[in-house]
């Protein structure tokens, strides 16, 4: 199973290489055929009409050593036909001019050796053949009618290739006809070069087998190639699988290494980067986890705190133990404030599970942002002002409108509102400006508090994030989880930019 890339890549790349071998193998055995055959023809015409040039000169010089090889080939002929008194008669003829026609036969002879093949001499007119001494005589009747196409095509001054002479020759063979030109440029005889086929074949066979060979020796060496191609190509893939693997026992420190400018680079710094934002989901799961138990645990006691001092006082008053008036009052009046807050904390836990509710339908309408802010800084200047902390609110629009939820928008600015003034500091200000931003506005509620330090600042608004202030020990730590929400819910961008020491400022970016 762990090789099995391999192995599909090596047989990918021999089949490739197989085919195209294959390919050029065949184009070149055609070409190679093609061309030994025209080189082979184009050789027997030289050396045909070479040999045509030199017959010319011999019978140029004055010999009558053709005119004598016709005459000794008829009277030959003529003996064969008439009977024996003829033979006798005209062999006579033929003996006496055999002394000339044996030279001439021998030139031919010595001809065939330097041409490296069979010459036949032959005059047409006296329709008569001349071959070399110790070969077997042929006569003009006896060739077959392909032969007898190729020797007029001669006689009518062409060069004529032809596989005619087969028969006569025994074997496959070639025959190339040159015409033999005199002085005047007549023709007198034509010029027979036989060679056989298979003296052309063995050169062809030959160039076979050395492709062959070739062929065979560059397959191995290519399949070698391939192989160790192969393995260095999926070398990265068993690092990425590797650190896969590792990421999947979550190691999410794991990191491929590979850097390449390729697809496979491009994969392994996608995993790469998989693993950085698993390691932060990691870290981010891990630190919500603890948010969370803190959440139970604080919850727990928040609302075990209010149940015990509600329970406390109605036994106390239940049992008379508290009879004076005013401590009678002191303690409704303490059962009554434990009750808001725990109210407030069911309330938050069940809005914020609301909101989170995808299909929770919001009230939209279309309204005037600008009365929604000025309704929420007239509600929290009541809380501002036992801390003697002064709000302002400064607008450049005055009027903003979109589609929302008047009640969830207001609780939205509320929730902000009310944190600025729990962590300001007494007799301080709250600045809350509205100014136009393209085709929106951004509201900015800033406060005097102790600032929000640069590694909580991304989870405040969180569920379940609290700080560890003194003035927020009363908080549930959801507030600002139900104004993000909200905020979400209406496309507006809630953000906050804070310095420690110098306060916070709470950003709300709205489009139209």
């Amino acid at each position: 199973m762990k090789y099995k890339i391999t192995r599909k890549l090596v047989l990918y790349f021999t089949s490739v290489i197989l085919l195209f071998s294959l390919v050029v193998g065949g184009a070149f055995l055609l070409l190679f055929t093609r061309h030994t055959e025209q080189i082979y023809r184009a050789d027997m015409q030289e050396r045909a009409e070479a040999i045509a040039a030199g017959v010319a000169d011999y019978l140029e010089d004055g010999s009558t050593a053709l005119d004598e090889a016709a005459a000794t080939a008829k009277g030959n002929a003529t003996g064969k036909q008439t009977g024996n008194a003829a033979l006798a008669q005209n062999g006579a003829t033929g003996t006496t001019g055999r002394n000339n026609v044996n030279g001439y036969n021998a030139y031919i002879t010595a001809i065939q050796d330097i041409a490296m093949g069979e010459v036949w001499i032959v005059d047409q007119s006296a329709e008569t053949i001349s071959v070399g001494t110790g070969k077997k005589e042929i006569t003009y009747a006896e060739l077959p009618s392909a032969a007898l196409a190729l020797v007029d095509e001669v006689f009518e001054g062409e060069v004529a290739f032809s596989e005619g002479f087969s028969p006569l020759l025994e074997d496959t063979s070639i025959t190339v006809g040159a015409p033999v030109l005199s002085s005047e440029g007549e023709v007198i005889a034509a010029v027979l070069l036989h060679d056989y086929i298979a003296n052309m074949q063995t050169a062809v066979r030959s160039g076979f087998s050395t492709l062959g060979i070739s062929l065979a020796l560059a397959l191995i060496a290519a399949v070698g190639i391939a192989v160790l191609l192969a393995k260095r190509f999926i070398q990265p893939l068993k690092r990425m699988e590797e650190t896969t693997q590792q990421l999947a026992d979550n190691h999410y420190e794991a990191h491929t290494g590979i850097v390449q400018n390729d697809e496979m680079g491009s994969l392994a710094a996608n995993i790469d980067i998989l693993a950085d934002k698993l390691a932060e989901a990691a870290q981010e799961s891990a630190k919500l986890d603890k948010m969370r138990k803190d959440f139970i645990t604080s919850i727990s006691h928040e609302l075990r705190t209010p149940v015990t001092v509600i329970r406390g006082s109605l036994e106390a008053l239940n049992d008379h133990v508290v009879e004076d008036p005013s401590k009678i009052d002191e303690y409704h009046q303490q059962m009554l404030t434990e009750s808001i807050h725990l109210e407030r904390m069911i309330n938050d836990l069940l809005e914020l599970s609301r909101l989170q509710n995808p299909d929770y339908q919001m009230e939209m309408s279309s309204l005037n942002f600008v009365d929604v802010v000025e309704n929420a800084i007239r509600s929290v200047r009541y809380i501002a002002r036992e801390k003697g902390i002064t709000l302002t609110f400064s607008k450049e629009p005055l009027a903003f409108m979109l589609m929302g939820d008047y009640t969830r928008l207001r609780q939205m600015l509320l929730a902000v509102m009310e944190n600025a003034v729990k962590f300001s500091a007494e007799k301080s200000e709250i600045r809350v400006t509205l100014t136009a931003s393209g085709e929106g506005c951004r509201l900015a509620v800033t406060d005097n508090g102790p600032g929000i330090p640069e590694k909580d600042q991304p989870y405040i608004f969180e569920k379940f994030f609290k700080s560890n202030e003194e003035s927020n020990k009363k908080g549930t730590g959801l507030g600002l989880a139900v104004a993000k929400q909200i905020a979400d819910r209406h496309g507006i961008i809630l953000s906050v930019e804070s310095t420690p020491g110098k306060g916070s400022t709470f950003l709300f970016d709205l489009k139209q």
